[in-house]
């Protein structure tokens, strides 16, 4: 008797495909323990079964023709899944066991939906008779042959019901929006699907924080002692304290650490779970990866993996030195892959990565059962607008109420109004402020306002150039930033904005690490990623929370003393789409009374009080927009988070929130074709430049924007030819300036290739 096959390419059998998901479910049981007290104590074991029991219907004799590449079978493309449902009626177990293990073995491959559609209603496809007649064709002796490799499961005689009564009653369930064991369901299939899709990509291990990872900690106290220093006095009580903590303290006051400190508390007092690092920005989640998985004063590359939208563009350049583009292609896609995996122990993410779940995207329930009793620290919290804050809070109320996480929150300067949303989302929690000894020595920034507009003071700026002054300017729009920059071309600078394609602001990211020059010019990008340290800045108006993030990027280290923060009182007309008039007017007089008591000095402690006079809550549109989001994904999360079911239409909810189309500058459309032709589609995409979803229907419309298609011949010539489509942008692009909106590149068109 030969051995039944799991796997065609390569082959592999279905022992090992058991086996393989078993080694994955000892490491699960390892890195989250907390899975008993969310749902029954036997959840472990019952997961064993599910890994054992799934893929017994692979047992048809006409599925293993399949496998092994016999093209005369009659299968008739029916699902396996569905004859391995006898094995477990047989299962000695109760029937709420028996339930979600039948449960998570049906649907462990396609929707309750489509299998009642497409597989079971109303009869199985032509050629079959009826479901006893082709589960008659399972080789059950060879099935239990297997089984007897594990233990005596005592099963009783098989039970050939259809399994359309599972699947109908499941349904019903859903449609009387009464699931039963709900959580318990929704996380068995998560941890079994992460368990069969591991052992499927053949994965040894998961990797683990464990006490010694965090050693690299107490060497950075025993270097601070050995000169003088030690660790703040909010780090010593938050690396004592268990349960969520809102930390406030000054930026430059090792809240990262302070995060990691408590974090080691937690994994040595309360047990392991998954831990992820939230930032809003990709340029600040790229540094804060590498930082936490350096090999001496980090995690190690083993333990820290990040998602974000762009992270296949930051790989590409991480592995800029591999010799061929097949060879780096490879490398991507291994990182790539383990981090979207349990691999890593800690994940640095954007919220969108978390939020996706609870929209109730396909593979949520992976995403769910990750989160369970984990850890997330929420760093730069204040950088959201009002529907994306709301999708916050519910995301922390689910992370609080339902999967026993952690929640350390740290912020700077935080809205009254904002931080009372955060402590209704997490539930208990302590509030950990930095000492008043540490702020007052953490003044550092003295604020200049001048009358006018930055750009009619550029003499000011060349003045302290010329003295040998590094200056940051920050302009609060890519064409004022790019204007300015002009004007200063005739010193050593930098511009960063969001009008850049992906290889260019790489680069400009890579000579700012290597070496800060005398002039960066940058719009709101500057406030929140860069790590950079400047003498002084100019900056037009902007709310009082931007204002303080950009100051932060001067006299970062507080080794100059006090240095000069030069607000500009009037706006340039073409950004009063960007801040609200009235954020500005409390601000500027937030910054007047900063002049008028303490001579421009910013006392760090007294900054609470003024974030609060310019933010005493939202606005009334803002309001609007938290309470209609908060409002309608907390019912989607109560009622549409269906295990077993995902929804075309909550996708396009969660994507249409993302206001960006990328297109390709007509001066770079040569090369992006040269490289499609190198098959480096990943190069070819990073040349690509992002721009808003309204400026690329008006310019489509205007014939500025045109689509094309290229055709490419495909590398296995017995393949039908690649069709690559994209949009030609005819208008200017460099590197030094990025994307000039308003001005025309009047290169033609190439009318032969223009659909």
């Amino acid at each position: 008797m030969s051995e039944l096959l799991a796997k065609s390419e390569p082959q592999t059998t279905l022992k090992k495909h058991i086996d393989d998901g078993l080694r994955i479910w000892k490491h699960l049981k390892h890195a989250f323990p907390k899975s008993n007290s969310l749902t029954t104590n036997r959840f472990w074991d019952l997961l064993r079964i599910v890994i054992i029991f799934h893929d017994l219907g692979k047992g048809h004799s006409e599925f293993q023709k399949i496998l092994k590449g016999d093209e005369e079978n009659k299968w008739f493309k029916q699902r396996h899944e569905l004859f391995s449902v006898p094995f477990v009626s047989a299962l000695p177990l109760n029937d709420d066991e028996k339930f979600l293990v039948e449960r998570v073995v049906v649907g462990h491959h396609k929707t309750y939906s489509f299998l009642i559609e497409k597989k079971i209603s109303p009869n199985y496809p032509k050629g079959c008779t009826d479901y006893s007649d082709e589960f008659s064709l399972v080789d059950k002796q060879a099935v239990f042959k297997i089984l007897e490799c594990y233990e005596d499961f005592g099963l009783a005689e098989i039970n050939l019901e259809n399994p359309r009564k599972i699947i109908r009653k499941y349904l019903k369930e859903k449609d009387d929006g009464n699931i039963q064991n709900y959580l318990t369901t929704l996380l068995l299939l998560g941890a079994f699907k992460h368990c069969d899709h591991m052992a499927s990509a053949y994965i040894e291990k998961l990797n683990h924080l464990e006490n010694s990872s965090f050693d690299f900690l107490q060497k950075m106290r025993i270097e601070l002692q050995g000169k003088g220093f030690d660790f703040y006095e909010h780090q010593v009580s938050v690396s004592r304290k268990i349960g969520n903590i809102i930390l406030t303290a000054p930026t430059g006051s090792g809240k990262t650490e302070t995060a990691l400190l408590w974090l080691k508390n937690q994994m040595e007092k309360v047990g392991q779970g998954r831990v992820f690092y939230t930032l809003p920005f990709t340029a600040s989640i790229n540094a804060m990866f590498k930082r936490l998985s350096d090999q001496v004063d980090g995690f190690g590359k083993d333990k820290v993996g990040m998602l974000h939208g762009k992270l296949t563009a930051f790989l590409y350049d991480y592995f800029q030195d591999e010799s061929s583009i097949r060879k780096r292609k490879e490398e991507i896609d291994t990182v790539r892959n383990q981090f979207k995996t349990l691999e890593t122990p800690l994940k640095v993410v954007t919220p969108f990565q978390l939020l996706k779940h609870i929209f109730g995207l396909k593979g949520f329930e992976k995403g769910i059962f990750e989160w369970t009793g984990g850890y997330f620290i929420c760093d730069e919290i204040h950088a959201y607008d009002a529907s994306v804050f709301a999708q916050i809070k519910v995301l922390l109320k689910f992370l609080s109420e339902k999967m026993n996480a952690s929640i350390f929150i740290m912020t700077a300067t935080l809205p009254t109004f904002i931080k009372e949303h955060l402590k209704e989302a997490i539930g208990d929690f302590e509030e950990v402020q930095a000492s008043q000894k540490l702020y007052m020595n953490f003044d550092r920034h003295q604020v200049i306002l001048k009358e006018g507009i930055l750009k009619a003071n550029i003499d000011l700026i060349k003045k302290d150039l010329e003295a040998g002054e590094k200056v940051l300017v920050v302009c609060n729009t890519v064409e004022q930033a790019q204007d300015v920059f002009s004007e200063l071309s005739d010193f050593s600078s930098i511009l960063i904005h969001g009008g850049f394609n992906g290889r260019d602001r790489n680069d400009k990211e890579k000579q700012l690490s290597e070496q800060e020059p005398h002039l960066l010019i940058g719009t709101q990008a500057i406030e929140v990623s860069l790590d950079i340290d400047y003498d002084k800045i100019y900056t037009e108006p902007a709310p009082l929370d931007a204002l303080i993030q950009r100051f932060g990027r001067v006299n970062r280290k507080r080794e100059k003393g006090i240095c000069k923060c030069i607000v500009f009182t009037k706006r340039n007309e073409k950004d009063e789409y960007i801040y609200r008039q009235s954020l500005i007017d409390r601000t500027i007089e937030a910054l007047e009374q900063i002049n008028l008591n303490n001579q421009g000095i910013i006392k760090e402690q007294e900054l609470q009080k003024f974030i609060d006079d310019v933010y005493p809550c939202f606005d009334e549109k803002s309001q609007e927009k938290f309470d209609s989001t908060f409002n309608a994904l907390t019912f989607s999360v109560q009622n549409n988070l269906i295990p077993f079911e995902h929804s075309r239409d909550r996708e396009e909810d969660f994507y249409a929130q993302f206001d960006g189309i990328k297109v390709v500058p007509v001066s770079l459309e040569s090369e992006y074709k040269e490289l499609l032709n190198k098959f480096n589609f990943i190069g070819a995409e990073l040349l690509k430049v992002q721009i808003r979803k309204n400026m690329f229907g008006r310019w489509v419309s205007e014939g500025i924007l045109q689509r094309v298609i290229c055709v490419l011949p495909h590398s296995n010539h017995d393949e039908n030819p690649i069709e690559i489509n994209y949009y030609v942008l005819s208008k200017k692009y460099n590197s030094k300036l990025g994307l000039r909106k308003h001005e025309d590149d009047n290169r033609a068109f190439d009318e032969e290739r223009m659909l």
